[in-house]
């Protein structure tokens, strides 16, 4: 399924989403794409960093915990991901003002961060030195929320790449984050060494924002236009 668009107006231009895409690309195009394995070997985050087992020590990773948010490995993921924050981000920004929503997407993906590497040092430690990078966690964190700001909300949603319907937000959302449920239990059970998605990060984002959207009581969103 590929959201093209929902049906929620704003009542601020998302100055803050678009910055964040703005940011995210430049540092693939810039940074990454001219030597995508050194610039993932330098400010991805390993897991391995946490515990200081990594077999070849980088940046610390109070450093690379932020900058492997604004990371991808191609330019597949990076237009993935900055589609869903672009349909998704602009309502939870203009919900909770651009200050508050660039604190909930950063808390988001440390969040992210933090469970997948628990997970992946309890479970798969010799794998800990995988590289996680990419801003899918965060992502995740605003889909928790918009689920909880905006259910009733319609997704222009694309199928199999030829099929177009539009169906409501806490559908959509619902079926990703069972899809991340499954995998991560798949892969709690199987955990993967040679990399691969990182679910549990999807997973500790979405929560997050789920909860983030009881606790910040944000401002009543604008009604869906139909």
């Amino acid at each position: 399924m590929i959201p093209l668009r929902d049906n929620v107006p704003t009542k601020r231009f998302p100055v803050v989403t678009v910055g964040l895409i703005v940011a995210n690309a430049l540092v693939y195009f810039l940074y990454e794409a001219p030597n995508l394995d050194g610039a993932v070997n330098e400010l991805a985050f390993h897991p391995c960093e946490v515990n200081n087992s990594c077999p070849v020590v980088g940046q610390d990773w109070p450093v690379t915990v932020f900058t492997s948010m604004f990371m991808h490995g191609s330019i597949v993921h990076l237009a993935g991901n900055m589609l869903f924050l672009w349909i998704f981000g602009n309502n939870v920004e203009d919900a909770l003002g651009r200050v508050r929503y660039f604190v909930f997407y950063i808390l988001a993906g440390l969040a992210a961060t933090g469970l997948q590497t628990a997970i992946t040092l309890a479970t798969s430690p010799s794998g800990s030195d995988v590289p996680n990078l990419g801003a899918s966690g965060a992502i995740s964190g605003v889909l928790g929320f918009y689920l909880i700001l905006l259910p009733t909300a319609r997704v222009l949603t694309l199928f199999f790449f030829f099929f177009l319907r539009e169906i409501p937000a806490m559908i959509f959302i619902g079926i990703y984050f069972a899809f991340q449920l499954w995998d991560a239990g798949f892969q709690f059970f199987h955990p993967p060494e040679g990399g691969g998605v990182a679910v549990f990060a999807h997973v500790g984002g979405f929560v997050f924002g789920v909860l983030a959207a009881f606790v910040l009581r944000p401002r009543a969103p604008v009604r869906p236009a139909y």
